[in-house]
């Protein structure tokens, strides 16, 4: 069994900032693309930024320079570094990971239950 469990959400002001984490815990082989997406009140989940198991980086354009992605390979954990938060940024933050079990030759697309950030004006 595979799960993913973010942390470190919460009430912040704008210019203010937030790091989440999201561990990855159970019988895993491999974890390739690890990623974070946001869900903001009334609209659809969208990709923020995401890593590669070799550590490049891609960012959606409204986030670049303020957030920054990370790894920890050997805690199987990923990091969103909010930095200059705005009060769009408010939503639910989900990780995504795509995991190899112990066992499977197949990965699989792992969500967690997500995180919520408020940033006030």
């Amino acid at each position: 069994q595979v799960q993913l469990v973010e942390s470190g959400g919460g009430l912040v002001q704008a210019g203010g900032s937030l790091r989440l984490s999201c561990a990855a815990s159970g019988n895993i082989f491999s974890i390739n693309v690890m990623e974070w997406y946001r869900q903001a009140p009334g609209k659809q989940r969208e990709l923020v930024a995401r890593i590669s198991s070799d550590g490049s980086t891609n960012y959606v354009d409204y986030v670049k320079g303020r957030f920054t992605i990370s790894r920890d390979n050997a805690k199987n954990t990923v990091y969103l570094q909010m930095n200059s938060l705005k009060p769009e940024d408010t939503g639910v933050y989900f990780c995504n990971a795509d995991i190899r079990p112990t066992g499977s030759p197949y990965a699989v697309r792992y969500w967690g239950q997500g995180t919520q950030v408020t940033v006030s004006s």
